[in-house]
């Protein structure tokens, strides 16, 4: 009986650990307003980019870009509460020392994913209609590695 216990733990343990996925119910690690005239100045972050948990393990998260590789923690590293959006594109992405991920979900609860769009393997959206509300960010890395990052915002005229 003893041993069964054991492997009946063990079993959702294991399963447990490997449900872990980002999760936009999270706030992030780090959160601020910002409006969208606050943002036409390019606004810096500095962030630890990587992850333990391997994104297309989750089956919770579809984004429509891209398909590449990505490990990104469970929490945001970021909430961001945008405001004043309309008419406005913006613009988030990632310099980092290695090959760094990025993963949003939007205020309208759509997934982003980018790994080398900024170049130099770094990565960069662009909502060209942000909607107005929370953004979660993650800031990740497409091998699991972890190193020192700046996330960046700037909006522009559509």
């Amino acid at each position: 009986m003893r041993l069964f216990l054991i492997a009946v733990i063990g079993f959702f343990g294991f399963a447990g650990a490997a449900q872990a996925c980002p999760d936009f119910r999270i706030w992030g690690n780090e959160s601020y307003n910002a409006s969208g005239s606050q943002l036409r100045q390019r606004q810096d972050f500095r962030v630890v980019a990587g992850g333990e948990n391997y994104v297309w393990d989750c089956r919770n998260i579809n984004p429509g870009t891209d398909r590449g590789a990505g490990y990104f923690t469970t929490t945001p590293d970021f909430s961001f509460d945008l405001s004043n959006m309309g008419g406005l594109q913006l613009v988030i992405s990632v310099t980092s020392r290695c090959d760094a991920a990025l993963l949003i979900n939007t205020a309208s609860v759509n997934w982003y994913y980018d790994d080398d769009d900024n170049g130099n393997l770094d990565p960069r959206i662009v909502l060209t209609r942000p909607a107005n509300g929370i953004i979660d960010i993650w800031v990740g890395t497409y091998d699991g590695e972890y190193c020192d990052a700046v996330l960046s915002l700037e909006t522009f005229s559509r």
